[in-house]
């Protein structure tokens, strides 16, 4: 993965500096073609200049200043050399008179649009890589203690929710683990549900809908098409295809850290390891659940 990270960052650099000689190359030669017309400009108003001074002194007759006037005319840029043309030393362009060209100006902007847009994808790519980089869901969570997730399940009559994982966490009994264990033992879960919690994925396995609780069933059961889940998150009855999806668990030190990146696919239909039947009547209403 190293590698892949250094791979990364090598050519996010390689396509600034890339980027950054094309800009220079381009205002280099933009900045090159300014000083050669405005150098063209200067030596034919110096040498108008001259030949009409030396008109007026009578160094030139009047023929040969219609002639050096007609060649201007037809030729433009070409000037005529005389003895009285003097070669005029180079002198450096004013930054502030060059200035920047309209398109000079796009091609810097769109040559810094391109160099932030590889620097952000090269910056997202090492984040998803780089180990611990991001925190909330797709990470691991630590809950904390199991005594206190345990009195804030109580708290919160058996179902305590915690949005920054879009999980349930929920108390497994005891007395079902042995029956559990042919189930859960073989995923990473079963160190929680060893110590007593089990934390379920909101989702309903049917559709994608959030499942709520139900305080009076003491079930999940999920309003968009009335699928419902006992405490643990195994199917009861409804349309879904299989129990509520479920997260990797730890438990180190008596604490436990959920990893939200480690979603296992909930129990087939006719687990039942608890035993637990509805409570009090449905959050849904008694046909669902006929």
């Amino acid at each position: 993965m190293i590698f892949v990270v250094l791979a990364i960052i090598a050519l996010v650099l390689l396509a600034g500096i890339l980027l950054f000689a094309a800009s220079r190359r381009r205002d280099a030669d933009s900045a090159i073609s300014e000083v050669s017309s405005e150098t063209r400009r200067r030596d034919r108003d110096r040498v108008k200049a001259s030949v009409a001074a030396a008109a007026v002194e009578g160094e030139v007759s009047g023929r040969d200043l219609e002639k050096t006037t007609a060649i201007e005319q037809r030729k433009g840029d070409l000037v005529a050399a005389g003895e009285f043309a003097d070669v005029e030393p180079w002198v450096a362009p004013d930054p502030e008179v060059i200035g920047v060209a309209r398109r000079q100006f796009l091609n810097r902007a769109i040559i810094a649009v391109m160099g932030l847009n590889l620097t952000g994808f090269g910056l997202a790519v090492i984040a998803q890589l780089w180990p611990g980089a991001s925190e909330g869901f797709g990470a691991p969570i630590r809950v904390g203690a199991i005594p206190d997730v345990l009195a804030e399940i109580t708290a919160n009559n058996g179902f305590l929710y915690r949005p920054e994982g879009r999980m349930w966490i929920t108390e497994f009994p005891a007395s079902a683990l042995e029956k559990a264990a042919p189930i859960y033992a073989g995923t990473t879960a079963w160190p929680g549900i060893q110590a007593g919690v089990k934390a379920i994925f909101q989702k309903c396995p049917h559709l994608g809908c959030r499942v709520p609780e139900c305080g009076s069933s003491q079930y999940f059961e999920c309003p968009c098409h009335g699928s419902f889940y006992n405490r643990v998150g195994e199917k009861r009855g409804g349309p879904a295809p299989r129990g509520m999806d479920f997260f990797g668990m730890s438990v180190e030190g008596g604490v436990l850290t959920v990893n939200t990146g480690d979603i296992i696919f909930g129990p087939d239909i006719g687990v039942d390891s608890t035993g637990q039947e509805r409570e009090g009547p449905s959050c849904l209403g008694a046909s669902s659940h006929a």
